[in-house]
């Protein structure tokens, strides 16, 4: 627990918030020079007991529960990266879950600029693999030179994708469809992707796939064949990222190497300290 960075988050951000705007007033006691909501003020809203919040702010609540950290976030309108912050702070450990269920929606408009700077195919999409911003070179890879609106849509049941994406039953569907499942057992609410699981279980060669998956496949490294719409065959390899205000939402990078493959590229994996790549 970091008491004092705790501490001022929570001070922070509780001072933004007018009592008037909750129908509270405002302390008049003598000493109370603070603004925005009191701790006490904190606990009526949230319907806790006296000095729940206080004990919160000042570090005296070990191993706080995560509906109290969940009630306080949203009162105090945090921010996803504020959330993962606050949970560092109180538990010394990540959140177990977005504080927005729905995070994951949307991301600065700069990551277009971003995506259209780099020399490699490139896209970025939300929680339900809704494409919200892709560059040129990763449109080149699909017939008709225009990317699908939905990305695991398109490899799971698009029949076009099971030319593009080279051995699509062995490489391809048994590391997707994991990603399809895992997302869907973490919120069985999302519609977009109840809809592309009944199109996976209505086609013939996915839905078998499908129903033996279990294991999540990460993407980050990974290498995979391709039958690139305007490059010919070749070989991808993947790297994954995730937005940080973004919980859900995921950048992928697609290194297109042509021809057979050449087996797992001797590239020694990053580390601070190591000797730099030669030139």
């Amino acid at each position: 627990m970091d008491k004092t960075a705790l501490g001022t988050l929570l001070r922070e951000r509780r001072a933004l918030i007018a009592p008037e705007s909750l129908g509270l007033s405002r302390p008049t006691r003598q000493g109370r020079r603070a603004p925005g909501l009191s701790q006490a003020q904190i606990d009526q809203l949230l319907h806790r007991a006296p000095d729940t919040y206080g004990r919160l702010e000042s570090g005296r609540y070990p191993n706080p529960p995560v509906q109290l950290l969940q009630d306080v976030a949203a009162l105090l309108g945090l921010t996803e990266q504020e959330w993962t912050a606050l949970w560092r702070y109180a538990a010394g450990q990540d959140p177990p879950r977005p504080l927005d269920t729905r995070s994951g929606e949307e991301v600065p408009g700069a990551w277009q600029e971003a995506l259209d700077g780099m020399s490699h195919m490139a896209y970025v999409s939300d929680r339900s693999w809704n494409l919200l911003a892709r560059n040129p070179r990763f449109d080149a890879l699909f017939p008709g030179g225009t990317a699908p609106s939905n990305i695991m849509r398109w490899m799971a049941v698009d029949p076009a994708a099971r030319n593009v994406l080279r051995d699509w039953e062995t490489a391809w569907a048994p590391r997707l469809l994991p990603q399809l499942r895992s997302a869907l057992a973490a919120d069985p609410g999302d519609r977009t992707l109840a809809a592309i699981e009944r199109e996976v279980l209505a086609d013939p060669l996915a839905a078998p796939l499908y129903e033996e998956s279990h294991a999540y496949v990460g993407l980050d490294g990974d290498e995979r064949p391709v039958d690139h719409t305007l490059l010919g065959p070749g070989w991808v390899t993947l790297c994954a990222a995730h937005p940080m205000g973004a919980p859900g939402a995921r950048m992928v990078i697609m290194i297109f190497r042509p021809g057979v493959r050449r087996g797992p590229a001797a590239v020694p994996a990053l580390r601070a300290g190591a000797p730099g790549r030669p030139g």
